[in-house]
């Protein structure tokens, strides 16, 4: 019985090679990604009075974020529901819309950009990082989740 490709063939040695290629090429693009958004952060935090560095800090960047907004740290644990099913992915989805939608009335923006900041995180942050006219107003939160003004 013949395999589909033999280890020895010049389409199975191909396929290998192109597999390779295409680990290294996602690999390179993720990691483009992360320092574009790393970038992105880093002027969102200046904006904000906070270190640019802490934007390439993986948690971290998250706490610093929700400090922008007036969120206590330990909110960050929001996240591990991230592991619970069903209930998790609901859970985070409602808190990262809220999150979007403070974050736009922490820099001075309407609802319709908080709603952008929700559906296309990273041109929506670009557009607070690179905008000279978005600024940094204050905390648009005193500390607890609230959802009695949320739009």
């Amino acid at each position: 019985m013949r395999l589909l490709y033999d280890v020895g063939s010049v389409e199975g040695n191909l396929l290998g090679v192109l597999s390779i290629w295409a680990i290294v090429v996602v690999i390179f693009i993720t990691l483009l990604f992360y320092a574009y958004y790393a970038f992105v952060l880093a002027k969102l935090f200046q904006k904000a009075g906070k270190p640019a560095w802490a934007a390439i800090v993986p948690v971290y960047n998250i706490i610093v974020l929700l400090e922008i907004i007036g969120y206590k740290w330990y909110y960050v644990f929001v996240f591990l529901f991230s592991f619970v099913p069903y209930v998790g992915s609901i859970i985070i989805l409602l808190f990262k819309i809220t999150l979007s939608l403070k974050l736009s009335k922490a820099y001075g923006q309407s609802v319709g950009f908080g709603i952008g900041l929700a559906l296309v995180p990273i041109i929506f942050l670009s557009i607070f990082a690179f905008n000279n006219k978005i600024n940094y107003i204050g905390p648009s939160v005193n500390g607890d989740i609230d959802f009695n003004d949320l739009f």
